[in-house]
């Protein structure tokens, strides 16, 4: 016969009729304790595991240690040849990178939520906002009239002859003499302004009061070679397996190694789709997880497997203890004197 359920007022109640043993518990110095080796061990897994607390990534410092990649990055943005330009939703209507499974879709559905024209915002608009350089606004005016044949023969020659420039450490790059209009002055006013960390604080002007969107300076980042040095220097390239949450804080991203160790296995690794497959695959465990209650055989692997008893085994070790305990005397009645051991 099932028992019934005691209200909380016969709880305590029969509580006010025990007749154990007591113990005496100073919860003040177990807080204390408890917090003080909470805090060393904080302390010492802090100076032997923390992140490295290295400066941000911005494209003052790019620009400056890196000013030949910087400059052809920035020529790929001026024409529209750089992954950003090509990559698609959310940045463009492009379908350069556009992820799908089956008739799955996403980045195509939800569209182009952060738009950004690649030759626009990221050369002509930063040049056309310094001020006092009345040649140089004649020189991007004249690219921008220019045929688009025009434009890419430029662009063209300029990137050729990049592998050929020489460059300081924060300093201007030098090409070889050639025919490319108005884009080595274009691209030699852009590097001095990126130089200076002019051009970090024009792509993160916007509409909103806070400026807080990294988008386009990360996109800009991402772009060239800067981002990616970084990565293999720390060791977080995808073979590296390696991870770091922001820099200085410990104990860093250790959740995120379920998601990249989907970009290491084969098919996932080498499908066009790799980002939408890691997604469905996240996706269909996180409910799995969810649902776990609910999945027989699984819900039941406690009841197979009883770890509890060896966690509780010196409750379980007690006589009798395999069965539930009595029911506590009614209430208003005082309960049962013990027999002491020596009558008995």
């Amino acid at each position: 016969m099932r028992r019934r359920r005691l209200t909380n007022g016969e709880l305590d109640e029969a509580a006010k009729h025990y007749d154990g043993p007591y113990r005496p518990y100073d919860i003040v110095k177990e807080v204390c304790v408890a917090t003080g080796v909470v805090m060393l061990v904080a302390v010492i897994l802090t100076i032997l595991f923390s992140s490295p607390d290295l400066p941000p990534s911005t494209i003052a410092s790019w620009s400056r240690t890196m000013p030949i990649d910087f400059v052809t990055t920035a020529v790929t943005e001026l024409d529209g040849t750089s992954e950003t330009a090509t990559y698609g939703p959310p940045y463009n209507h492009e379908s350069g990178s556009v992820q799908h499974i089956w008739f799955i879709n996403l980045q195509k559905w939800l569209g182009v939520s952060h738009p950004i024209n690649a030759p626009y915002d990221f050369v002509i608009q930063p040049l056309r906002m310094i001020p006092d350089q009345p040649t140089l606004q004649r020189e991007v005016s004249a690219y921008r009239r220019a045929s688009a044949k025009t434009q890419n023969a430029w662009t063209a020659a300029y990137t050729n002859a990049l592998a050929k420039a020489s460059a300081r450490t924060d300093g201007p790059v030098a090409v070889p003499p050639g025919n490319y209009g108005p884009v080595a002055p274009m691209m030699s006013a852009l590097l001095a302004l990126a130089q200076s960390g002019g051009l970090d604080g024009d792509l993160l002007t916007s509409a909103q009061f806070y400026q807080t969107d990294f988008t386009k300076p990360l996109m800009f980042l991402e772009d060239g070679n800067a981002l990616n040095d970084r990565a293999t220097y720390q060791h977080l390239q995808g073979e590296q397996w390696g991870m770091m949450n922001e820099t200085g804080s410990y104990p860093g991203q250790v959740w995120l190694w379920l998601y990249t160790f989907w970009y290491q296995v084969s098919p996932v690794s080498t499908s066009a789709n790799v980002d939408a497959l890691v997604m469905a695959i996240m996706g269909v465990l996180s409910v799995g997880f969810i649902l776990v209650p609910f999945l027989p055989g699984i819900r039941s692997i406690p009841r197979r497997i009883p770890l509890y008893r060896v966690i509780w085994r010196d409750w379980y070790a007690g006589a009798g203890r395999t069965s539930p305990p009595p029911d506590p005397p009614p209430v208003g009645k005082p309960a049962p004197l013990r027999e002491p051991a020596a009558a008995r």
